[in-house]
């Protein structure tokens, strides 16, 4: 089991990984829409914090010689069902012909009222494939 961080993503806030790679998955921690390094924790629209979230997420998996193309489930926690339609646009337009299987969970605000956190769980890249990374 490997273990995965990058300074490019937002750090753990707690007493876990950004991602750990095992038996050639990639499991990523739930990503809120935190831009990396920014102390002004900027929040934006609902679709502003699903490319925010979406892209720590692909940033994380790149670490990990994956990426979204990769990815073979996704679970999405939002604060209102109402904002699935605005979110899933953004989605598609960022996930393409790629669809995983899914899962959208309700579930109330987060912290600094962010609306979004998603949570994916992807193949590896072949070791032959990217030089030896996992």
């Amino acid at each position: 089991m490997e273990t995965v961080f990058t300074p490019d993503a937002p750090r753990p806030a707690g007493h876990y990984s950004q991602a750990v790679v095992h038996a050639g998955l990639v499991f990523v921690a739930g990503q809120l829409p935190v831009v990396p390094n920014d102390p002004e924790r900027p929040v934006g629209s609902i679709e502003e914090q699903t490319e925010q979230a979406l892209r720590n997420l692909a940033i994380i998996l790149e670490a990990a010689g994956s990426g979204l193309d990769r990815v073979v489930q996704m679970t999405i926690y939002l604060s209102a069902p109402d904002l699935w339609s605005r979110v899933n646009e953004v989605y598609a337009r960022i996930m393409g012909d790629h669809r995983p299987p899914r899962a959208v969970i309700p579930c109330n605000e987060f912290r600094r009222g962010y609306q979004i956190e998603v949570q994916a769980i992807a193949a590896a890249r072949d070791r032959a494939m990217n030089g030896g990374a996992a």
